[in-house]
């Protein structure tokens, strides 16, 4: 079966986000003042071939944790779906 896992990558909220700050500081410069934060992270979609969805599920939780996300700085979720 294939599988789609959407990945959501985001600094975990204890460490500074530097990008954020920036993109909330552009927003207030250009009168979008009801922001009060903002903190840019990374979206990552796979499409996998699996025999089930905990199959499907442990490859990409592997994937995350031994690549895609750097766990000491960042946390991830995902949602995996039928392709």
């Amino acid at each position: 079966m294939k599988f789609k896992a959407s990945i959501d990558i985001m600094p975990i909220k204890e460490i500074l986000d530097p990008q954020g700050k920036a993109v909330l500081l552009g927003l207030k410069n250009l009168n979008i003042k009801n922001i009060d934060d903002c903190r840019i992270g990374r979206h990552i979609e796979l499409v996998l071939e699996a025999g089930s969805e905990a199959e499907a599920r442990e490859s990409v939780e592997n994937a995350c944790k031994q690549l895609l996300a750097n766990l000491i700085m960042e946390e991830y979720t995902f949602t995996l779906s039928e392709a």
